[in-house]
């Protein structure tokens, strides 16, 4: 614990798995703990890579490859149209496509707009916290590679809002040139 530290990615999965993972201050490298339904200690162990497989996992299996049919009350404006898109997108949709993003920060949404979207787009199994210049909130959904990704400053306040159709954020990932570096760091350590 003490030469791993705590970096600044943190995970949850809450589903058929809880986990709780860490990123040491080295990038890539986590630490993750599984707990049963009373918090016990299941499993502990430390994984390298861009993210722990076993969120992509959790994200994918909590998951369904439809969008649920919601009401759309009146009052509503766009989300109607970004629920088609996002149909449209998952429809057509394969492992390892590169990112849909819409920037929901741009579109004139309505408080009945937010609604739908919340119905239509339940928080699913996990939830991924980046903390650096300011949070980065990173969500899982109940439908399938899609996800929120909310930017916020330092003093808290949203200012990007999006909704990303992908295996997983780029956001969420280690870069390569970290994980090379962490290498290094690694290597001068031992």
């Amino acid at each position: 614990n003490e030469m791993l530290g705590d970096g600044e990615v943190s995970i949850q999965v809450n589903g058929a798995r809880v986990l709780r993972i860490q990123e040491s201050v080295f990038t890539g490298l986590w630490r993750a703990v599984e707990l049963d339904g009373d918090g016990g200690l299941i499993g502990d162990w430390i994984e390298a890579g861009p993210l722990p497989e076993i969120v992509m996992e959790a994200a994918r299996t909590g998951s369904r490859a439809e969008l649920p049919l919601v009401e759309i009350p009146s009052g509503a404006m766009n989300s109607p149209a970004l629920l088609h898109e996002l149909r449209a997108q998952m429809d057509g949709r394969r492992r390892g496509d590169p990112a849909h993003v819409l920037n929901l920060t741009l579109f004139p949404l309505t408080p009945e707009d937010h609604q739908v979207l919340e119905r239509a787009l339940p928080v699913g199994s996990v939830a991924i916290m980046s903390r650096g210049f300011g949070n980065c909130r990173i969500t899982s959904t109940t439908a399938r590679d899609i996800w929120r990704v909310q930017y916020f400053n330092s003093m808290n306040t949203l200012i990007l809002n999006t909704i990303e159709v992908v295996d997983v954020p780029e956001v969420a990932l280690a870069a390569e040139e970290d994980l090379a570096d962490t290498r290094g760091r690694l290597a001068e350590l031992i």
